[in-house]
């Protein structure tokens, strides 16, 4: 799971309520001190929350971009339902629409981020919709379900899930990590935030990631710009499998020398500059 180095968000940014039509939805809401010149949400990851983005709010707000980070239904400080149907991908895709509406930008006028799991989401919703967004990255995001590995170790987190209790897993997990992976100094935020996902949203979310299927040629069909940003290795899909993405869809194709999965809280401001590179180079609307 991503480590943010905080939970605290900086001073160009506040944790707010965004009420959509939908349900409210827990974000981080940064706002550049000039007009912007427009605004990106972003979706985190499996096991994520709005903080993996923590550390890009200020220099992307530096950039001119208003950013708004989203907790999904059942994640962190967004409350969801205890049934798993209530996460499936469809219905997610569609509180991404929700939320892009809520935010009141113009048609074709939001820029769309989704880290891993979240890209997958995002990309439900441009396929359902792509009305309002300028553009879409997908960050260490893949084209299909995520190697056999990482299937292995969903099945065994979601096998936990069905028999123990949230407080029960986090102390498993921590056996389990190595020595310096455990002892990180954020343990309680870290912990916090485990306990207050839904367990329902795990279970389902998991399933999806080890089953989803290539839809890169759909999406290319959509037209938007688009943008493969990923570290220079990463263990959740092969580096090369985002190469070959990138090329289908035509997409600028970012690696960020020394982060991996996690780009945005490995190396922030390289992330950061990466995006703003991205948004900058694209014509208006």
């Amino acid at each position: 799971m991503s480590r943010p180095p905080t939970f605290a968000p900086p001073p160009c940014a506040r944790a707010r309520v965004l009420a959509t039509e939908r349900g409210d939805f827990a974000v981080l809401d940064a706002v550049p001190r000039t007009p912007a010149r427009a605004t990106a949400l972003l979706l985190p990851g499996y096991t994520g929350s709005k903080e993996d983005f923590v550390a890009l709010l200020e220099p992307l707000t530096g950039a001119g971009y208003r950013v708004v980070a989203v907790d999904g239904r059942g994640q962190f400080e967004s409350k969801g339902p205890d049934r798993q149907e209530g996460y499936a991908q469809g219905e997610l895709a569609r509180d991404v629409l929700a939320q892009a509406a809520a935010l009141g930008e113009g048609p074709g006028e939001l820029h769309l981020l989704g880290h891993s799991l979240g890209g997958q989401i995002a990309r439900a919703a441009v396929l359902l919709d792509a009305s309002p967004f300028r553009s879409l990255t997908l960050m260490s995001s893949g084209p299909a379900e995520v190697v056999a590995a990482q299937r292995d170790k969903v099945k065994m987190l979601s096998d936990a899930l069905s028999v123990l209790s949230m407080d029960e897993v986090w102390q498993a997990m921590q056996a389990m990590d190595p020595p310096q992976d455990a002892d990180t100094g954020d343990g309680a935020d870290m912990r916090r935030r485990w306990l207050a996902h839904n367990p329902a949203q795990l279970i389902a979310t998991g399933a999806q990631l080890a089953a989803e299927p290539d839809r890169v040629d759909e999406l290319a069909a959509v037209g938007l710009p688009f943008h493969v940003l990923s570290g220079e290795r990463d263990d959740v899909w092969p580096v090369e499998l985002f190469d070959a993405m990138a090329r289908r869809l035509g997409a600028r194709r970012t690696r960020v020398a020394g982060a991996e999965h996690s780009p945005n809280t490995a190396r922030p401001q390289e992330t950061a500059k990466a995006l703003a590179a991205f948004w900058d180079g694209l014509p208006d609307a």
